[in-house]
């Protein structure tokens, strides 16, 4: 699952995105990858371990749904496993 999200340009600077991509590990585990920051620039990136998918499906719409109150919109969504 994957959610690629924007907030529009402000003035002369570039957009800001938000991704979400969900990943099954080698250990039959998931994790949720974060990576923020401005467009065309070095984004930063996390890493949360979850035991199964249904825990980091969670997560990551927990996180939607605060990136979507913080003004960011949804530009892609996948929701078919990788």
């Amino acid at each position: 699952m994957r959610i690629y999200m924007q907030i529009p340009p402000e003035g002369d600077k570039a957009p800001r995105f938000y991704h979400l991509h969900l990943q099954e590990d080698l250990l039959e585990g998931w994790s949720l990858i974060r990576e923020w920051g401005y467009q065309g620039a070095r984004g930063r990136v996390i890493h949360e371990q979850y035991p199964d998918r249904e825990s980091a499906e969670a997560a990551l719409l927990r996180v939607r749904d605060e990136q979507l109150r913080r003004g960011y919109r949804v530009v892609f969504m996948n929701t078919q496993s990788d």
